[in-house]
């Protein structure tokens, strides 16, 4: 088909505005899948989505429509995720589109995460086309909403579609806009094959499968695939498209979204935005690709069996396949022996990423508690950056510690203001302005520091604004804060997995709130165990776990009380002793006690 047929197109929006379900429709109106197939959430494949109501990863389809005047078109739509933590996914389904629809909810209007998808698409060169769903609902606001989008885009008020994913109304609307705005891709079947690879997959019989987006040229079964990250060459034995499962296709042109098998083992060989072309007739440069996203929270895995390492390596290379933002380095711990420091782009991906490696690989995971990164200055001038606690020097040679900050961006009713500000005042938040969207909902622009608000700063937003705040933020810069490092001791031995770092004047309290959750969750042994929190040398906070004690003087009745006091005594001797060369036993649960206590 021509490339004048073709209409590649992307869903973008908050979450829970009804992209899943206006994909359903889209799919049921052009008959791609029959009634057996179609199920609610259809390509939200993974349980994980469906469990949680999101979508997680971006996902293609290709469906076939016969427009109005009679004319047959191929519409691609890749599906995206609507989370802040995974605009990664939204960026690279973005680069293979060249249209966008905005799906904004009637009752919610515009949030924090529309706000940002919509400047992201207009940065990528896309026709924006604005569209308001659940216009059925009693509580929808059609009217203000699309003063809303009009204020946000510039666009004329008579450009915004209006529909019911739900009930299918406004759907002819949406195909006449994608096969009116949205410009078909260019024909460059001529020039040298260029695909970019947008996402991937591990097949355990295929091997790495990358999804492909065809720029120039043509791909065809039995050409040799080149690709511009390294000088390994393959040769490609199918290419198809995507209507859920995998078709296979004779070829795919320039234009096309489809998926190459080649047969790769090495998952290291495909790399999410890197460009494909061919050995017989390569293309001269690569595409410009994706920017490296920058993780924002760290966090250890360890298996809970220390014969699993490599099947935890092996499981996070395949997982980094289908998830291109997730990194990780080998790391040894005292207390958790051999595993993986990670770097995530926010709590809920860490939360994802570990859940599928649990479900997808089988295995049973020890976590540490989420940090950020920090950039150190020594006193020999020299700068350092630290991605754990543990990494951290004496505290005699820092200088300085810079954490990072973020510009965060809060959409509210106006009556959740004055709280919201309390929160981030809590937070060491730096006001910087409000802007009114709606006489009724405002804008709130806070700097945090990344370290307040990747614990619980989300869950205190949606409470004090009773859920109807919402969050965006983007990394800014690193600035110098009056840091400490709190390190955890059991008896007498510091814990690298409890250290964390915090501003010098939460110090005190995160010590001893941390000293008493432990001392509940640490079983008690047959000796005295001391939990201690230092600052440097200074110990700031300390509680005891009593020992196990046995009645020694049981059997010993009548007589002197020197009788008694000897056996105390002796028994007072082998305690000592025992504490000296006993270990303590600490579980996972008070690993994970330092999540459990707030800044406030």
């Amino acid at each position: 088909m021509s490339t004048d047929h073709i209409r590649n197109f992307c869903i973008i929006a908050h979450i829970d505005h009804g992209k899943s379900t206006l994909a359903d429709r889209l799919l049921e109106e052009t008959h791609t899948l029959s009634k057996k197939q179609m199920k609610n959430q259809v390509l939200d494949s993974m349980d994980l989505e469906r469990e949680r109501g999101i979508t997680i990863k971006s996902h293609p389809i290709q469906m076939h429509y016969t427009h109005t005047d009679g004319q047959d078109y191929i519409l691609n739509l890749i599906d995206t995720p609507g989370h802040v933590d995974f605009s990664y996914e939204v960026s690279r389904s973005l680069a293979a589109c060249e249209g966008a629809l905005l799906l904004v909810d009637a009752a919610q209007g515009v949030e924090a995460q529309t706000v940002s998808n919509t400047y992201l698409a207009i940065d990528s060169g896309l026709v924006v086309i604005p569209v308001i769903n659940k216009i059925d609902l009693p509580s929808a606001r059609v009217d203000e909403v699309t003063d809303q989008l009009v204020e946000l885009m510039g666009c004329d008020p008579d450009d915004v579609v209006l529909t019911s994913a739900k009930s299918g109304a406004g759907i002819q609307e949406i195909f006449n806009a994608i096969v009116d705005r949205i410009p078909p891709p260019k024909n460059n079947d001529n020039a040298p094959l260029r695909a970019m690879i947008f996402d991937s997959m591990y097949d355990n019989y295929k091997g790495a499968i990358p999804y492909v987006r065809i720029i120039d040229g043509v791909l065809k079964p039995g050409t040799k695939a080149r690709f511009f990250a390294h000088d390994n060459v393959y040769d490609i034995t199918e290419v198809g498209h995507f209507v859920l499962k995998q078709i296979k296709a004779e070829e795919l042109r320039s234009g096309d979204v489809g998926y190459v098998l080649a047969n790769i083992r090495d998952v290291d060989d495909v790399r999410p935005g890197d460009t494909l072309t061919t050995k017989e007739n390569p293309a001269a440069e690569p595409l410009p690709g994706y920017k490296q996203m920058q993780p924002m929270v760290f966090s250890g895995l360890y298996p809970s069996e220390s014969d699993d390492y490599e099947q935890l390596r092996t499981a996070l290379n395949k997982l980094r396949l289908n998830d291109a933002s997730l990194i990780f380095e080998p790391e040894t711990s005292e207390a958790l022996g051999f595993g993986f420091r990670c770097g995530f782009l926010g709590l809920l991906h860490m939360e994802i990423v570990q859940e599928r490696l649990e479900r997808e690989f089988n295995l049973e995971l020890v976590t540490t508690a989420p940090n950020v990164r920090y950039q150190l200055i020594l006193r020999d001038g020299t700068e350092v950056e630290v991605h754990t606690p543990a990494d951290m020097p004496e505290t005699g040679r820092i200088q300085d510690i810079k954490e990072p900050f973020v510009s965060a961006e809060i959409i509210t009713p106006k009556e959740y203001i004055g709280n919201l500000m309390k929160l981030c005042q809590r937070k060491r938040g730096i006001y910087i302005n409000t802007d009114y969207l709606t006489k009724d909902k405002a804008q709130l622009h806070y700097d945090l520091p990344l370290a307040e608000i990747i614990f619980d700063f989300y869950d205190k937003l949606k409470s004090v604004s009773r859920g109807y705040a919402s969050l965006d933020y983007t990394f800014t810069d690193f600035r110098i804060g009056d840091l400490k490092k709190l390190d955890i001791l059991i008896n007498g031995e510091p814990v690298d997995a409890l250290s964390i770092i915090t501003h010098s004047v939460d110090a005190f309290q995160r010590g001893q709130a941390l000293c008493s959750k432990l001392k509940e969750l640490i079983p008690r042994q047959m000796f005295e165990v001391p939990i201690q929190a230092s600052l440097g040398a200074k110990i700031i906070s300390r509680t005891t776990v009593k020992a196990l004690r046995k009645n020694v003087t049981a059997k010993c009745y009548g007589g002197d009380i020197t009788r008694k006091r000897k056996l105390w005594e002796k028994q007072k001797k082998g305690k000592k002793r025992m504490k000296k060369i006993g270990k303590v036993e600490i579980p996972q649960e008070a690993l994970l006690a330092v999540l459990q206590i707030g800044s406030d």
